[in-house]
C-alpha cells in the first residue's frame, strides 16, 4: 500500500483497504454497542441469556467499551485514508485538490457499506430515539407534546427515555410527531427494538436526500462533488449520528438542501414546500426561510420585490403549517419551541461555557446564588443570534446569499447554550457548498469530527450501576481515543498527512507574510491614471 499524499494510479484498488478498515470499524462499533449501548427496560435484549455476560459483567463491559472506541477509530482511519488515496492536485476546482474520476460513486458505496452494520446496533452516542418512542405514545394517546412532557404517560420510564423529557415539551416539528406516532402505532409499545430500527430507516431518507443534493449543489458552486461528499457524508460522525443514533436531524437537513436546490433551479413554490417539511421535522431550520425568499426573488430584485417574495414565502409556509396544525390538532404550538430558551448547556458552547463561568464567579464573589446568570447569558446569546440573522437578511450581495444563510444558521448554533455533536451536521453541508479548502478549514472539520466521535464513545455508555465501573470506562475510552488520535493524526504515514500538512503556525505565518508583500507590491505599482 502506498503512503504518498496522493495516489495517481490504481486509485480504486487503493481505496478498498481504507473501505475495509472502515467497515471493520463499523462492525466493531456495532458489536461494542451490544455491550454498552442504551436499551429500553422492557427490551428483549435484557432477557437474552447469551448476551447477559457481555452486558452485566465487568469483563464484558470492558471488552464492549474497547470494541466501541476502537471501532469508532477504525472508521476515522478509513475516512482519512480514503480521502488521501482519492485526492489529487487540481486546476479545475477552486481549492487545492479534486477527487479521482469515479470518486463520487466510490464514496457513495463506502457510506452504504459502513452504514449497514449500524442498522443493527443498540442505541449509542445518544438515546433520543428512546424519546421518540414515548412522544409517539403521546401522539397516539391524543396528548399535545408541546404542552406536556412524557411523565403524563403511564409507565413512561419503561422505554428508557432520558428523565430530562419527563416535564419538558418536545423540541421537534409537528410533521415528525406524525412519524413518531406512526412508528409506535405499527410496532406497539412492547417492541422498542423494532421501533428503533424503523426510526433508523426513516433517518436514512434524510441521509439519501443529503447525499443526493449536496454534491450537486457543491458542483453548481464550482467545487468537486466527490470531495464534498467525502467531507459531508463519509465522515464517521455523520454515519453514527444518522444511522446508529437515528437522529431526525437528517430529515431536517435533507429537506433543507433539497429546498435550496429547488429554488436555485427556479422552483420557488416547491422550495417553500420542501422548506416547510424541513421545519416540520425540526423547527430550527426556519432560519433559512428568508434566504429562500431572497433566492426566489432573483438577481437585481428591488427592495419592494424582495419584500413581496418574503411575504409569499412566509405566507405559503404559514398556510402549510396551519394545515398541518389543523390536521394534528396542535395548531401553531410548535412556535413555543422557537421561543423557548432551554435549560441545558455544554462547556464547548461559548454561551454555555461563559454562562457557567459567570455563575461560578457570582457565587464565589458572594453576590448571590447565581441562578439568574445562565438564563441572562442564554437570552443575550439568543438576542445576538437574531440580530445577526436580521443583518444578514438585509445586507449583502445576491451572489453571497448562500454564505449569508450559512453564517445565519451558524450564529443560531454557536450562540445556543448547548451544542450537541450532531449540530455540526446541520452546518457541514452548507459549508461544503461554500467550499472547504484543504488547509486549516479541512483540518478544523477533521478535528471537530474526531473530538465529537471520541466524546460520544466515552460519554454515552450504558453500564449497569451495580458494576460501579461507569466512570472508569469513560476514562478508559478517552485514554484510548487520545492515544489513537496522536497516532492517526500525527504519526501514521497512511493518515497523518491529511491532518498535519499545512496546519503548522510557521507555515501559516509564512503564507500570510508573502500575501502581505504581494499586496504591498500591487499597491506600489503605478496605475493607468498615474502614467
Amino acid at each position: 500500500m502506498t503512503t504518498s499524499v496522493t495516489a495517481p494510479h490504481g486509485t480504486k484498488m487503493l481505496a478498498w483497504p481504507a473501505i475495509a478498515v472502515g467497515f471493520l470499524g463499523s462492525v466493531l462499533l456495532t458489536a461494542g454497542s451490544w455491550s454498552v449501548g442504551w436499551v429500553a427496560p422492557n427490551s428483549g435484549v435484557n432477557s437474552t441469556q447469551w448476551l447477559a455476560p457481555f452486558r452485566t459483567t465487568e469483563l464484558g463491559v470492558v471488552a464492549g467499551t474497547l470494541l466501541l472506541t476502537v471501532g469508532a477509530w477504525g472508521m476515522i482511519w478509513g475516512w482519512l485514508r480514503l480521502g488521501l488515496v482519492l485526492r489529487r492536485p487540481t486546476q479545475q476546482f477552486r481549492g487545492k485538490y479534486e477527487f479521482a474520476s469515479g470518486g463520487l460513486r466510490t464514496i457513495n458505496w463506502t457510506v452504504a457499506i459502513w452504514s449497514v452494520p449500524q442498522l443493527f446496533a443498540l442505541t449509542i452516542f445518544s438515546r433520543d430515539m428512546l424519546a421518540y418512542l414515548n412522544q409517539g405514545r403521546q401522539v397516539l394517546a391524543g396528548q399535545n407534546p408541546y404542552e406536556t412532557g412524557i411523565s403524563n404517560l403511564p409507565n413512561w420510564f419503561r422505554l428508557g427515555t432520558d428523565t430530562m423529557w419527563a416535564e419538558d415539551a418536545t423540541p421537534y416539528g409537528p410533521m415528525f410527531l406524525w412519524i413518531e406516532g406512526a412508528v409506535v402505532g405499527v410496532t406497539g409499545v412492547d417492541q422498542p427494538d423494532i421501533a428503533i430500527f424503523f426510526f433508523r430507516l426513516v433517518s436514512l431518507v434524510g441521509v439519501a436526500l443529503i447525499m443526493y443534493y449536496v454534491p450537486k449543489l457543491a458542483e453548481m458552486q464550482g467545487w468537486d462533488p466527490a470531495r464534498a461528499q467525502w467531507i459531508s457524508a463519509a465522515n464517521p460522525l455523520f454515519i453514527i449520528s444518522f444511522v446508529a443514533s437515528g437522529h431526525n436531524d437528517s430529515l431536517m437537513v435533507g429537506f433543507m438542501v433539497a429546498a435550496i436546490y429547488a429554488v436555485w433551479r427556479g422552483h420557488g413554490v416547491l422550495a417553500v414546500a420542501l422548506m416547510s417539511v424541513s421545519i416540520g421535522m425540526k423547527v430550527i431550520s426556519i432560519v433559512l426561510l428568508p434566504f429562500i425568499g431572497l433566492w426566489w426573488a432573483r438577481r437585481n430584485a428591488s427592495r419592494i420585490k424582495i419584500f413581496w417574495y418574503w411575504a409569499i414565502t412566509l405566507g405559503l409556509t404559514i398556510a402549510i403549517m396551519l394545515g398541518v396544525g389543523w390536521l394534528n390538532g396542535y395548531g401553531l404550538d410548535w412556535i413555543k419551541v422557537i421561543a423557548g430558551t432551554g435549560s441545558i448547556w455544554s462547556f464547548w458552547s461559548p454561551v454555555g461555557g461563559l454562562g457557567e463561568l459567570a455563575r461560578v464567579a457570582v457565587v464565589e464573589l458572594g453576590l448571590g446564588d447565581g441562578e439568574w446568570v445562565m438564563p441572562t447569558v442564554r437570552l443575550a446569546g439568543r438576542i445576538l443570534s437574531v440580530l445577526i440573522v436580521l443583518v444578514l437578511m438585509f445586507w449583502g450581495k445576491y451572489d453571497n446569499i448562500l454564505a449569508r444563510a450559512t453564517w445565519s444558521f451558524a450564529a443560531i448554533v454557536v450562540l445556543s447554550p448547548v451544542i450537541h455533536p450532531w449540530y455540526l451536521l446541520w452546518l457541514l453541508p452548507l459549508f461544503v457548498m461554500l467550499g472547504i479548502r484543504s488547509n486549516w478549514q479541512l483540518r478544523w472539520v477533521i478535528f471537530t469530527v474526531v473530538f465529537f466521535v471520541a466524546y460520544g464513545a466515552g460519554d454515552q455508555l450504558y453500564i449497569w450501576q451495580f458494576l460501579e465501573i461507569g466512570t472508569l470506562m469513560q476514562v478508559m475510552s478517552w485514554g484510548v481515543s487520545i492515544l489513537l488520535a496522536i497516532w492517526v493524526l500525527f504519526f501514521d504515514p497512511w493518515t497523518a498527512p491529511m491532518f498535519k500538512n499545512e496546519w503548522h503556525l510557521r507555515q501559516s505565518w509564512r503564507r500570510g507574510v508573502l500575501a502581505y508583500r504581494r499586496w504591498r507590491a500591487s499597491r506600489a505599482q503605478p496605475t493607468d491614471t498615474e502614467v
